[in-house]
């Protein structure tokens, strides 16, 4: 059965680590054969988006943030992408993943510097299933500067150069950002998504444009995580959230095949999808995903 979790979340994003304590959202009325739950009117122009007001103290943080920045490029950018775009910082490194810098999230992925060679960083995937064994995707919010829209795998973004999260032991700085990012995404609390529950699985390096202006180049790290959850999509950053078994997974990518809906995929999710998905997914549903744990090699694909 196919579970939807297309849900607002009254926004209070925390920038902090993800084992800070972040409020329970309001109970929602649970709709018959589903996890759909009743939404506000649409924010904005598409049918399959999630809507939801942000909380006023944090549309307030985001004006000022754009105030600051008042004659920097892309004044009309989502304020709060726009603000994650030039205060987050990347961590850069060489095709080895040896730490070199770090750059801004903005100069990491305009296509024109990716193309300089000089704009590699780190990130990571997350693949979370359910004890049912179905995999959560989400659609990326209309708002996101790369790749608005496309639907992907649980959660994609970067660790940042900050301490907790360029622990290389364990890979654990990756593990601390992918549970912050999980909560600010999804909503999904840090306790719901323990660090030493994350099974890194490997890396893959590469590249792909966006629109032309943006783009990624990301040595990425893929990490697999099988929790029951709660899930609260924040719309700032995702427009739907759903679970898919094998069989609708493999009906989403013959409709993005196909063209069908304007249905896309991410590029980082098809290169997993293709090359590593289903033979893991077997592994998932074994309970012996740490046998194929192969954290020397870095895919270049």
């Amino acid at each position: 059965m196919l579970m939807l979790l297309n849900t607002p979340y009254a926004l209070s994003l925390s920038r902090s680590l993800a084992s800070s304590s972040f409020p329970s959202p309001p109970t929602r009325r649970l709709l018959s054969l589903s996890s759909t739950f009743t939404l506000p009117p649409p924010r904005f122009p598409h049918s399959s988006l999630v809507s939801s007001r942000v909380s006023p103290s944090f549309r307030t943080q985001a004006s000022a943030a754009t105030a600051t920045m008042g004659d920097a490029p892309d004044v009309g950018m989502d304020a709060v992408q726009r603000r994650l775009m030039f205060e987050d910082e990347c961590i850069l490194v060489d095709e080895s993943d040896n730490v070199v810098g770090h750059e801004s999230k903005y100069n990491c992925h305009l296509w024109e510097k990716i193309l300089t060679g000089k704009m590699l960083h780190r990130a990571f995937s997350v693949f979370l299933f359910n004890t049912k064994y179905e995999l959560l995707l989400q659609q990326r919010s209309a708002t996101k500067v790369t790749f608005p829209l496309v639907w992907t795998n649980t959660c994609c973004s970067h660790p940042l150069y900050r301490e907790s999260e360029l622990i290389s032991e364990n890979h654990l700085g990756v593990r601390n950002a992918a549970q912050r990012k999980l909560l600010d995404e999804l909503g999904i609390p840090a306790e719901d998504v323990p660090v030493d529950q994350f099974v890194p699985l490997s890396r893959m390096l590469y590249k792909a444009p966006s629109d032309g202006k943006w783009g990624e180049h990301e040595l990425d790290y893929l990490l697999f995580i099988v929790r029951d959850v709660n899930v609260h999509p924040n719309p700032d950053e995702v427009a739907e959230a759903k679970y898919v078994n094998r069989d609708q997974l493999k009906e989403l990518l013959r409709k993005a095949d196909a063209g069908e809906d304007g249905l896309k995929l991410s590029p980082w999710f098809r290169l997993v999808v293709d090359n590593f998905l289903f033979k893991w997914w077997d592994h998932v549903e074994k309970g012996t995903l740490k046998e194929v744990s192969d954290m020397e090699t870095i895919h270049k694909l």
